[in-house]
């Protein structure tokens, strides 16, 4: 028995990838299956297809380490839209969905002060005006000297930090749903992580079957 264990959050992706409606029927169908076995599953996304029940993907979350059901999932059932249709096995694939790198703006910051050096006057290198921050989970520094106060440095400082860590989470946004691009084309149709059968969704296990009721 596959041990099941407490994660702190995972993405789930199930896809029919670039199969017909019969493999997006499944990915229906195996999202219901695992809402009855893991409780906690929330759905994020779904692209649903044509027909009822049909989807070519979905998406969801859960505190659950799903990570052994990444793979292929084999439904072996006679085609229920096309009755003289020969092919009885379909496929969806399951891919773990990595988190986007998450931008942490209320975390803390350093802010040291330097001297800013200039054209003569009476001020120069005797007030601290140069105002650098360093936000600490990232280790990104910022500086600035165009304002002759303090305040206004600091303020301009933190401007340039904040567009430096949107784009950040902008990119890191992008990433994820590049890998959910290729993942939702992906499918591996070699050993399957699991065997479901027949229109009632029947788990095989070891040899037998265990009912799934969806």
């Amino acid at each position: 028995m596959q041990k099941k264990g407490k994660t702190n959050f995972m993405i789930i992706q199930l896809s029919a990838g670039q199969g017909p409606e019969e493999c997006q029927l499944a990915v229906g169908k195996l999202f219901e299956a695992l809402q009855k076995e893991f409780q906690d599953i929330q759905q994020l996304s779904a692209k649903a297809g044509r027909r009822k029940g049909c989807y070519d993907s979905i998406s969801f979350t859960t505190g659950e380490d799903l990570r052994f059901l990444e793979g292929t999932i084999l439904w072996i059932c006679k085609s229920p839209f096309r009755p003289e249709h020969k092919r009885k096995n379909w496929f969806v694939d399951v891919s773990v969905i990595p988190e986007k790198e998450e931008v942490n703006r209320e975390a803390d910051y350093r802010i040291e002060k330097f001297h800013c050096g200039g054209k003569g006057g009476q001020n120069v290198n005797k007030v601290e005006t140069g105002v650098r921050v360093i936000h600490l989970p990232t280790g990104i520094a910022v500086t600035s000297t165009e304002e002759r106060s303090q305040y206004m440095n600091k303020q301009r400082a933190m401007e340039k930090l904040t567009t430096i860590l949107r784009e950040q989470e902008e990119n890191a946004k992008s990433r994820q749903t590049n890998q959910a691009w290729r993942e939702h084309n992906r499918i591996v149709r070699g050993n399957p992580v699991r065997t479901y059968v027949g229109m009632d969704f029947v788990r095989k296990k070891l040899g037998k079957t265990e009912k799934q009721s969806v």
